[in-house]
């Protein structure tokens, strides 16, 4: 008597993924029908993210631009879903309640195991998004942002910026020197 192969499960859609995650007491990612749990960071981790965020919506205050902390999901069309530590939504027509499409900057600090996905996997899943105008990688344990930005050409290029160095956002438009985004760290 000849047996069946075990069936194989179709992995969950994106809009599958977005309703557990919902209910879901941890935090996930999604990855091209892949479900990966995140982790906590540390306290250096989110003093850095908070820095950020705290300088950029004290800049987007007055302005059109919106600034989300690590709980709001971007969605990369059916492809991705991710938790950014920071990002900046300047499209008015954004209302989505659950998740963001359309930011302009995306803001990830570096932690040990994340590196690897934010320095290569997310930098390609980013700059597919037609608004993002850079993508700030901020390191963890060195005074370090490595800035990718999307010129007027539409061409992306990179920049590195060390301890004295200003670090331009272009939404809203400020600059941040490395002592605001380290601020209250050694």
């Amino acid at each position: 008597m000849a047996t069946e192969a075990p069936r194989r499960v179709p992995p969950p859609t994106v809009e599958e993924f977005l309703e557990m995650e919902e209910a879901s007491l941890t935090k996930h990612e999604y990855v091209a029908g892949e479900i990966y749990a995140l982790s906590g960071a540390t306290a250096r981790h989110n003093r850095i993210a908070g820095n950020v965020f705290a300088q950029l919506w004290n800049a987007a205050r007055d302005g059109p631009c919106r600034v989300y902390a690590s709980d709001m999901r971007l969605r990369i069309g059916n492809d991705a879903v991710y938790y950014p530590d920071v990002q900046v939504i300047c499209d008015p027509g954004e209302a989505e309640h659950l998740y963001t499409v359309a930011p302009c900057v995306v803001v990830e600090v570096l932690s040990p195991s994340t590196s690897a996905t934010d320095l290569r996997e997310k930098l390609l899943v980013y700059k597919r998004i037609e608004s993002l105008r850079a993508y700030m990688i901020v390191f963890q344990d060195q005074l370090r942002v490595l800035r990718h930005y999307r010129a007027e050409d539409n061409n992306w290029f990179d920049a590195l910026h060390g301890a004295e160095s200003k670090v331009p956002f272009p939404c809203p438009e400020v600059e941040l020197t490395l002592a605001d985004i380290y601020q209250g760290l050694d």
